[in-house]
């Protein structure tokens, strides 16, 4: 029996949001969109926030994502940027979460580090590398939509790596839970 699932990547933006769409059966991945939604032509922040909740809630209906991987707003110097940023990611995902899609975060530098190897790759490098490994024809011009495809080709990558529901006090606790896992 094949296994299937859709993951929707998102680079949350006020100015851009971009976003993309691959496909994994069993456990080979598949390219199905990536795009972006411009929103520099709206000057009400509140209007920003509605259409990146309404434009996620359009791409949930259109692809039935199963589940969704957001990048982290990363800590910068301006504290309204970083408001900002944070709640666009948290419209993008309150879109899921009324649609009870899993949602799973991620820091810039994880997202470079499973695409390119290298946690301070440039959006120039990430793009290159996810052109290649999902043989793109071409690049947008903007590459927040590769930002957004690059947050989903990681989560593929980091899928079934995390165990959920353990805890564990420590090193020696986790050894012991899992033994034969250490070498």
């Amino acid at each position: 029996m094949k296994s299937e699932k859709i993951i929707l990547g998102i680079d949350p933006g006020t100015t851009i949001m971009g976003y993309g769409l691959i496909k994994v059966v069993d456990k080979k991945m598949e390219f199905l969109q990536l795009n972006e939604l411009q929103l520099q032509k709206y000057d009400d922040h509140y209007v920003k926030l509605k259409i990146i909740f309404e434009r996620t809630i359009e791409l949930i209906e259109t692809y039935h994502p199963d589940e969704i991987a957001i990048e982290a707003p990363f800590f910068g110097k301006n504290v309204q940027s970083m408001l900002k940023l944070g709640r666009a990611q948290g419209v993008a995902m309150a879109a899921g979460l009324s649609r009870q899609i899993p949602i799973t975060e991620y820091l810039p530098k994880k997202i470079k580090m499973a695409i390119t190897g290298n946690g301070s790759a440039s959006k120039e490098q990430v793009a290159k590398m996810l052109q290649s490994l999902l043989k793109l024809k071409s690049l947008p011009k903007n590459l927040d939509s590769t930002d957004g495809l690059a947050a989903a080709v990681c989560h593929f990558y980091n899928s079934g790596r995390v165990e959920v529901g353990k805890s564990y006090t420590g090193w020696a606790a986790f050894v012991k839970q899992n033994p034969g896992k250490i070498k």
